[in-house]
């Protein structure tokens, strides 16, 4: 099996394109995302046919879960396909299990630099405090088609993700799971946010967090809709925009890290 590793502001899954996806997937992901025994990823992304959109594309965990979107993940499907030349258009969908997302991507010298996505519509709960790792936890709930608790914090540096995010991203509250973000608001367009990835734990990114900490920033009175906010996260920048319907564009880097090849496809078992 062919793949190829690209990292999002260094959240890096393993992408493969295929007519269907491989069997005991769960772990194949587990296997090669090994960062001592495999590859090393957060994860594996296999991009599909779809009868919906121009593709579509299946997220699975480090620890073989599947996720239902993945920001980082989904502007790198759209740098594959059309770097690989699977496609020529520079607007294009892909069919998620959170729905089917647009991008538009931007080109430079024949290949794509950054996309920017039609994250489509958040909704923002109302905060609600939860007791995890024996410290009590405001968080606010945020659905992007997948599950987030947003945690402001005085200092996003300081964040303890280890413990409170650990725990918060298993919480009976979320019987799903849940990504949790920690985010620290350094003005009214600006934002430092550190993620612990449900299934995958501490990342360097999460663009669906990012989306997630904007919308929540919003209704918290941090930040203004219809206004770029810049997500400065441990891999890098993303630009976020939530419109006065709740609709949300990101926009951010993709990148190709290495090309590689493997037996493991015929060797998983279960």
């Amino acid at each position: 099996m062919k793949f190829t590793k690209m990292q999002g502001l260094g959240n890096d899954y393993l992408y493969v394109f295929a007519a269907a996806l491989p069997p005991h997937v769960a772990a194949l992901t587990k296997r090669l995302s090994n960062r001592h025994f495999g590859a090393g990823a957060d994860g594996m992304i296999f991009i599909l046919p779809s009868d919906r959109a121009d593709f579509m594309m299946r997220i699975f965990n480090a620890d073989g879960s599947e996720a239902e979107m993945c920001g980082n993940g989904i502007r790198c499907v759209g740098k594959y396909v059309y770097d690989k030349g699977y496609t020529d258009k520079t607007r294009l969908t892909v069919e998620t299990l959170a729905g089917i997302k647009t991008l538009a991507l931007h080109v430079a010298n024949g290949s794509v630099q950054t996309v920017t996505v039609d994250m489509g519509h958040v909704t923002v709960g109302a905060p609600q405090t939860v007791t995890a790792a024996e410290s009590a936890v405001q968080l606010t709930p945020v659905n992007m088609g997948n599950p987030h608790a947003v945690v402001f914090v005085n200092d996003a540096e300081d964040a303890p993700l280890a413990t409170v995010g650990a725990a918060l991203s298993v919480h009976p509250a979320f019987p799903g799971g849940v990504n949790v973000e920690f985010v620290s608001v350094a003005d009214s367009t600006h934002l430092r946010m550190r993620v612990w990835e449900r299934g995958s734990g501490v990342t360097l990114a999460c663009g669906t967090g990012a989306c997630a900490a904007v919308a929540a920033a919003i209704a918290a009175g941090f930040c203004a809709k219809n206004t770029a906010v810049t997500v400065m996260l441990d891999g890098g920048k993303l630009t976020v925009q939530v419109d006065e319907n709740g609709g949300v564009t990101m926009t951010g880097p993709a990148e190709t890290v290495f090309e590689g090849e493997t037996d493991y496809a015929t060797e998983c078992t279960l």
